[in-house]
C-alpha cells in the first residue's frame, strides 16, 4: 500500500474530475460540493505522509518507480541508459510543499464561492492544476518534473482568462508568454542534461554533476555548468519571479480571481524557489555558491524594488503584488547565503509567504465582493462596518511585516541572520527593505481599517459569512502556529538541510 500513497494523492484530483462529467452544469450546490469535497484526499494523504514523517518513518519507503519509456537500445551496456522512468518520490521539502499545496486547494476550492459562472468547467480546470501543482513536487525525474510543471500552464491560462476580472485576456495571454519562455528554457536544460548524462533522474544527476560521478555520455564542461545553471536561475526567475521577468505576475494578481490568486501567489510562485532549491542548489552547489553573491544582489534588488513600489500603490491588490515580489526577494538573499540559517529561512519564507498571502488575497477577495474595488481609500472605515474582517486583515498585516510570534518573523530574521553572517554589509542595505515594508504594510492595512469612510456603501456592508470563516481561521491559525512553534517545519527539513549544504551523512 505504501507504494501507491504518492500516485493516489496527485493524481486524487481526478475523481472530482470523473464526478463533474456526470453533472449536470446547472446543479451548482452540487458542482461546489464535489468542488471542495474531491480536494480532500490528497489533504488527507498529505497529513497522513506528515505524521508519518514526524513519528519517524523513512519517507523513501513511499516512492515510486515505473517503467515508462526510453530512448534505443543500451541494455548491453546499461538498462537505465535513456530510460525514463515514472518516478515519485519526497523528501522533507518536498512534503511540506505538498501540505501547503493540499490545504491551500482546499481553502481555494472553498473560497471559489465567489466565482458567479460556469461551475463545472472552472472545477474541472481546478482540479487539472491542482494535479500539476501535486506532482511538481513529487517528481523524481526532470522529464516528469517539467510535464507536472507544463500542467500547470494550461489551466492558469484559462482560469485567468475566463473567470477573471476586466483586463483578464491580456493578463492570461502575459502569463503564458512569459512562463512559456521560461518553460522552454526549462526544457533546454532538461535536454541538455538527458544528452550530456543518459539520464533525467534527480537524485542520479546530483550524484553525477555536483559529485563528479561517472556518465557514460559524455562529461560535462565547467562552462556548459555554469551556462546550465544560469538558464536554470533564468527559468525559474520567471516563476519566483525576479526582476526584470515580473510584469506579468502583476496583472495576474490584478485580474484572476481570487480564489485563483491564492494558489498562483501561494503556491505557483513557489515553484520558481523550488527548482531553484532543488535543481540550482542540488544539480549545481559548486556553482551556485560560485554565483550566490550575484543571486543575493538579485535578492536584493527584489526586495528593496518591490518595497519602493508597493509603497505608492493606491490599489490594494497591487500592493499585496509588489509585496510579493519584495519577499521573493528574501529568499534569493537566504540561497545567497549558502548556510543553514540562509537556507532554513529561505524555505521558511516560501511556505510562510504562501500562507500569509493567501489569507490577504482572500481577504481583498472578500472586500471586492462586498464593494466592487480594491482601491485603498475608498474603502476606509472598515472596522467600524466589519470589524471581524478588520480584525483579520490586521492579523495579516502584522504577519507580512513580520511580527514576532507569526511565521513572517522567523524566516526574514533567519534569512537575514544567514545574510549577515556572509554578507554583512549587503545584509545591512538589505534592511532597509524590513522597514520600508512595514511602513506600506501599515499604510495600507490602517488606511483600510481605520481610514476615512467615503461612501455609505461602506457602513452597511455584511461582516464575514459562515463559509469564510474556514479559510481565514486555517490560515492565520497556521501563520501564528509556524511563528510559535518553528521546529514543526525545521525537523522535516532537518536532512534536506543537510544534503544541501553537505554537512551530515
Amino acid at each position: 500500500m505504501s507504494t501507491e500513497i504518492l500516485p493516489l494523492l496527485v493524481f486524487s484530483p481526478l475523481l472530482g474530475m470523473l464526478l463533474l462529467l456526470f453533472v449536470n452544469k446547472q446543479q451548482e450546490r452540487l458542482i461546489k460540493a464535489i468542488g471542495v469535497v474531491a480536494t480532500l484526499p490528497a489533504l488527507v494523504l498529505s497529513l497522513f505522509l506528515f505524521m508519518k514523517e514526524r513519528s519517524g518513518v523513512d519517507l523513501d519507503i513511499y516512492n515510486v518507480v515505473w517503467k515508462w519509456f526510453g530512448f534505443g537500445n543500451f541494455d548491453k551496456l546499461n538498462p537505465n541508459l535513456f530510460a525514463v522512468n515514472f518516478e515519485l518520490g519526497i523528501d522533507g521539502f518536498s512534503l511540506v510543499m505538498l501540505l501547503l499545496t493540499s490545504i491551500l486547494a482546499t481553502l481555494s476550492a472553498v473560497a471559489a464561492n465567489y466565482i458567479k459562472k460556469e461551475w463545472k468547467g472552472y472545477f474541472f480546470l481546478f482540479f487539472l492544476l491542482e494535479i500539476g501543482m501535486l506532482g511538481v513536487f513529487t517528481a523524481e525525474n526532470l522529464i516528469l518534473f517539467f510535464l507536472f510543471f507544463e500542467i500547470t500552464l494550461i489551466p492558469m491560462f484559462f482560469l485567468i482568462g475566463k473567470w477573471g476580472y476586466v483586463d483578464r485576456e491580456r493578463a492570461a495571454f502575459s502569463f503564458l508568454l512569459y512562463n512559456g519562455l521560461g518553460s522552454a528554457v526549462l526544457l533546454i536544460v532538461i535536454m541538455v542534461l538527458f544528452a550530456k548524462t543518459g539520464t533525467s533522474n534527480i537524485e542520479v544527476l546530483q550524484q553525477i554533476v555536483s559529485q563528479g560521478g561517472v556518465t557514460l555520455v559524455a562529461n560535462i564542461s565547467p562552462e556548459l555548468k555554469y551556462g546550465l545553471l544560469i538558464a536554470l536561475i533564468i527559468a525559474f526567475g520567471v516563476k519566483l519571479p525576479i526582476f526584470p521577468l515580473h510584469t506579468w505576475m502583476l496583472r495576474v494578481h490584478v485580474q484572476a480571481p481570487p480564489a485563483i490568486v491564492m494558489l498562483h501567489a501561494g503556491v505557483l510562485l513557489k515553484i520558481g524557489a523550488f527548482g531553484l532549491i532543488r535543481f540550482g542548489m542540488g544539480i549545481f552547489p559548486g556553482e551556485f555558491k560560485e554565483l550566490s553573491i550575484y543571486i543575493v544582489l538579485l535578492g536584493i534588488i527584489n526586495l528593496l524594488y518591490g518595497a519602493f513600489l508597493a509603497l505608492i500603490q493606491k490599489d490594494f491588490k497591487m500592493v499585496l503584488a509588489y509585496s510579493s515580489i519584495s519577499h521573493m526577494g528574501i529568499v534569493l538573499m537566504g540561497l545567497g547565503a549558502r548556510n543553514e540559517a540562509g537556507v532554513q529561512g529561505a524555505i521558511f519564507q516560501v511556505v510562510s509567504h504562501g500562507l500569509i498571502a493567501a489569507l490577504l488575497f482572500f481577504l481583498v477577495g472578500l472586500l471586492y465582493e462586498r464593494v466592487k474595488t480594491s482601491q485603498i481609500y475608498d474603502i476606509g472605515g472598515l472596522a467600524k462596518s466589519m470589524p471581524i474582517t478588520a480584525g483579520f486583515l490586521l492579523a495579516g498585516g502584522m504577519a507580512s511585516l513580520g511580527l514576532p510570534g507569526m511565521s513572517g518573523f522567523i524566516s526574514e530574521a533567519m534569512a537575514f541572520l544567514g545574510l549577515f553572517k556572509e554578507e554583512p554589509i549587503l545584509a545591512a542595505i538589505a534592511s532597509v527593505g524590513l522597514i520600508i515594508t512595514a511602513v506600506y504594510v501599515l499604510r495600507a492595512v490602517l488606511a483600510i481599517t481605520y481610514g476615512d469612510t467615503r461612501g455609505a456603501a461602506i457602513k452597511k456592508l455584511v461582516d464575514i459569512h459562515s463559509y469564510e470563516w474556514a479559510p481565514v481561521l486555517v490560515l492565520v491559525g497556521l501563520i501564528v502556529l509556524i511563528g510559535v512553534f518553528p521546529s514543526i517545519l525545521a525537523e522535516p527539513l532537518d536532512e534536506t538541510m543537510k544534503t544541501l549544504l553537505g554537512i551530515g551523512g
